[in-house]
C-alpha cells in the first residue's frame, strides 16, 4: 500500500509541475502563431487523448516523468505550403526564444502563486531557537548558547530553521565571517565570526548541524506510534502506545536517546521493558541492519515516535495580507531559486556532494512524505521543485530550454542559424551529459533505499 501511495503522490507532483511547465509552452506558441500539433502529459503511448477546435489533440500518456509540445516544424517533416507561416521554424529568433523560455517562466510564476496562497492562508511556524551547540564548532566560537533565538542572518530576516539553512547553505566553503541577530531572554545582540572555509563534508547536506546547531525541541517520550508491518519491532510484540522505559536494564530518558541506542545496535537482540497500559513487560527486540550512503551500518526497528506539542510561546504564526503577500512571494521564490543556483556550483566546486542529486525515486519518496505532511509542506515541497524545474531547464545545456535559447540567441546576434553539423554536435553533447545526469542521479536514489 505504501508503494502505491508513493507511485500516486509521484504522478500527482510530476504531473502538475510538467503540466505547467508544457502549459507555458503551449501557451505562448499559440500566441506567436504557431500551431500545436499535440499536448502531452507524460511519455508513451497516451492512454487517452482529445482534440480541440485548432486540431490539437491533448494526451494523457502511461509513462509519468515528463511531457512535452509538439509543435509544427520543417526540422521533423514536410509542411504544407498553406501551414508553413504557422510553423515554429518560420518565427523569428525573438519568438521562438519566447517560446522556450515559457516553460520555466510558468514554473517560477506557479511558485509565486504558491507562496502567495500560503502567505495569506498563514501557517505556523517553529521559532528558531538553539538547543544543544556542539563543542569546537562554528556555533560555540561565535557564541552561540542554548536559548538563543536566531533572528537574521548576515542582515537577512530569517523565521525558521528552512530559511536558516538555505542561508547557511549559500556560505559553504567562504572564508569571510558570517554574522547572526540573537535574542535570548528580551535582550538582543549580534553575534559573529570567520567561516575559514567551512565546508559541508555529508553526502546529505546538513548545514545547521556542521555549523554546530542543535535545533531547540521539546522533551519527547520514547512513545510508540507507527508500527510498520512486518518490521522488527512487529515481531518482538511491540504496539503503539508503548513507552519505552529501559534497555538492557538502563533506563531511557527519551525518544532521541532511544534511536540512539537501536542505531548503534544493528542486528544485535536487546532486552526492552516496556510500560502498556499501566504495567511492564520485558521483550526482547533484534533491530535489523541497514548501510547508510557512508557505507555504515545502523539499526532500525521499523516503529514511530508518538507526536508531541510544541509550547506556545516558541511557535509564530506568519500571515500577510493579499497586497503584502506578493513581495513576500517573489521573496521565497528568488530565495529557492539562488538555493538551487549555488548548490549546482558548489557540486560543480566540490563544496557540495554531487550525491546529492536526486532522482524519480527520492522524489517520490519526499512527495508522498509532503503529502502526508500536510497542506503546507506539500505545497512547499510543489514550489520548490517547480524552482528547481524552471532553473534547471534554463541551463545552457542543448535539448533543454536553455540550450534552445542559446541557440536563437546566436542566430539572432549571426543573422543566421548555426550550421547543422554544430547543432547535432551540441545535442549529442547535451543529451549524453543529462542521460549521465540521469543514471547518477537513479544511481543515488537506489543507494538511498
Amino acid at each position: 500500500m505504501h508503494i502505491v501511495q508513493t507511485v500516486l503522490a509521484l504522478a500527482l507532483t510530476l504531473g502538475i509541475l510538467v503540466t505547467l511547465h508544457e502549459f507555458g509552452h503551449f501557451w505562448v506558441a499559440r500566441r506567436c502563431g504557431v500551431k500545436v500539433l499535440r499536448f502531452s502529459v507524460g511519455f508513451g503511448k497516451p492512454m487517452f487523448s482529445w482534440y480541440d477546435r485548432h486540431g490539437t489533440e491533448f494526451a494523457i500518456a502511461a509513462i509519468p516523468l515528463g511531457g512535452y509540445v509538439k509543435m509544427l516544424d520543417e526540422r521533423e517533416g514536410p509542411v504544407p505550403e498553406e501551414l508553413r507561416d504557422q510553423a515554429f521554424t518560420s518565427k523569428p529568433p525573438s519568438k521562438r526564444i519566447a517560446i522556450a523560455a515559457a516553460g520555466p517562466i510558468a514554473n517560477f510564476l506557479f511558485a509565486i502563486a504558491a507562496y502567495w496562497l500560503l502567505s495569506v492562508v498563514g501557517f505556523t511556524a517553529v521559532a528558531p531557537i538553539v538547543g544543544d551547540v556542539k563543542p569546537d564548532s562554528i556555533a560555540e566560537r561565535m557564541g552561540l548558547v542554548e536559548g538563543m533565538e536566531i533572528h537574521e542572518v548576515d542582515g537577512h530576516r530569517v523565521t525558521s530553521w528552512r530559511d536558516i539553512n538555505m542561508r547557511l547553505l549559500e556560505r559553504a566553503g567562504e572564508h569571510s565571517s558570517v554574522a547572526l541577530v540573537v535574542s535570548r531572554n528580551g535582550s538582543r545582540g549580534e553575534l559573529s565570526t570567520s567561516l575559514d572555509g567551512w565546508r559541508l563534508q555529508d553526502s546529505r547536506p546538513d548545514p545547521l548541524g556542521a555549523f554546530g546547531i542543535e535545533p531547540w525541541r521539546p522533551a519527547i517520550p520514547a512513545v510508540l506510534d507507527e508500527i510498520v508491518s512486518g518490521g522488527a519491532a512487529e515481531a518482538a510484540g511491540l504496539q503503539p502506545g508503548d513507552r519505552v522505559v529501559a534497555v538492557e536494564g538502563q533506563p531511557v530518558a527519551g525518544w532521541f536517546e532511544l534511536v540512539d541506542i537501536i542505531r548503534a545496535s544493528p542486528a544485535s537482540t536487546l532486552a526492552v521493558t516496556v510500560e502498556r497500559q499501566g504495567e511492564r513487560l520485558d521483550l526482547q527486540v533484534t533491530p535489523e541492519s541497514k548501510t547508510t550512503e557512508s557505507g555504515e551500518k545502523i539499526g532500525f526497528v521499523g516503529a514511530g515516535v508518538a507526536q508531541v506539542s510544541w509550547p506556545d510561546e516558541v511557535l509564530r504564526d506568519v500571515r500577510f495580507g493579499p497586497v503584502a503577500a506578493v513581495p513576500n512571494a517573489v521573496s521565497e521564490t528568488w530565495a529557492d531559486t539562488r538555493l538551487t543556483l549555488v548548490a549546482i556550483k558548489k557540486m560543480v566546486t566540490g563544496l557540495l556532494s554531487p550525491t546529492n542529486l536526486s532522482g524519480p525515486i527520492t522524489i517520490a519518496r519526499v512527495a508522498e512524505a509532503s503529502v502526508s505532511s500536510g497542506f503546507e509542506d506539500f505545497i512547499r515541497f510543489l514550489a520548490y521543485l517547480s524552482v528547481s524545474l524552471g532553473v534547471l531547464n534554463l541551463l545552457p545545456i542543448p535539448v533543454l530550454d536553455g540550450g534552445h535559447i542559446i541557440y536563437y540567441t546566436i542566430e539572432a546576434i549571426r543573422r543566421k542559424p548555426l550550421s547543422e553539423q554544430a547543432q547535432a554536435l551540441g545535442l549529442r553533447i547535451g543529451m549524453a551529459l543529462i542521460l549521465t545526469l540521469m543514471v547518477f542521479a537513479l544511481y543515488n536514489d537506489l543507494m538511498r533505499l
